[in-house]
């Protein structure tokens, strides 16, 4: 998102792929038995009684399957269109509309928080802002698992789940990620990448946890 029209971009795309999204994805964590491991490790780290943040939501299928272990989500993301899927489709999951560079949460108002595949949609040169502004809606030791795919290149897509779109996706390198992160005040504590699952896109697969320095 390197501008104001970027961003727009990247929501009207989103509006209009939103119910098709859904349905491709909305039981893909049974699937993902890696993701589900590592989402289950993100709620035991994180503190009890605080909500835990989905940022970049979509229609909200992951932060649906964290509220089903009992724990309040909060859904975030820049499409309405996606926010208003959810909303219809996981009513256990609260939904705000919001920008990942400028998130419409308190200071430490999150237990925890995931970004997976949200952060795609920024630039390079945008993500200490991203990941500083996250960190500002987390407790301090509070965790992040990030999510990405692995690369340096960017995908422009014209054509997708059968809709005319406008929108890129920016890969990124492991390294690029933990040193944004770092910047921003996190502590990185493990960083992994994995293969595509059969049903997957052919892609690689980034996963970084870090914890929220005092």
């Amino acid at each position: 998102m390197p501008s104001d029209r970027g961003r727009e971009r990247t929501r009207e795309s989103y509006d209009l792929v939103a119910a098709a999204y859904s349905e491709r994805f909305h039981d893909e964590l049974d699937r993902k038995p890696l993701d589900r491991a590592l989402l289950a490790a993100l709620i035991e780290r994180s503190r009890p009684g605080l909500p835990i943040a989905d940022l970049g939501c979509g229609p909200g299928h992951v932060a649906a399957w964290i509220a089903g272990h009992g724990v309040l989500a909060v859904g975030m993301d820049l499409s309405p269109g996606m926010i208003e899927v959810g909303r219809s489709e996981h009513p256990s999951v609260q939904f705000r509309e919001g920008d990942l560079l400028h998130l419409p949460a308190s200071d430490g108002e999150f237990g925890a928080a995931i970004a997976f595949y949200s952060i795609i949609h920024l630039e390079r040169t945008e993500l200490p802002t991203a990941f500083g502004e996250i960190r500002r809606t987390l407790v301090p030791d509070g965790p992040l698992l990030v999510a990405f795919h692995v690369g340096s290149e960017v995908r422009h897509l014209t054509d997708w789940h059968g809709q005319k779109v406008d929108v890129d996706f920016r890969f990124f390198e492991p390294e690029v990620v933990v040193a944004a992160l770092e910047a921003a005040g996190f502590a990185v504590e493990m960083e992994m990448t994995r293969s595509h699952y059969p049903d997957e896109g052919e892609t690689r697969r980034g996963y970084v946890l870090a914890r929220n320095l005092p």
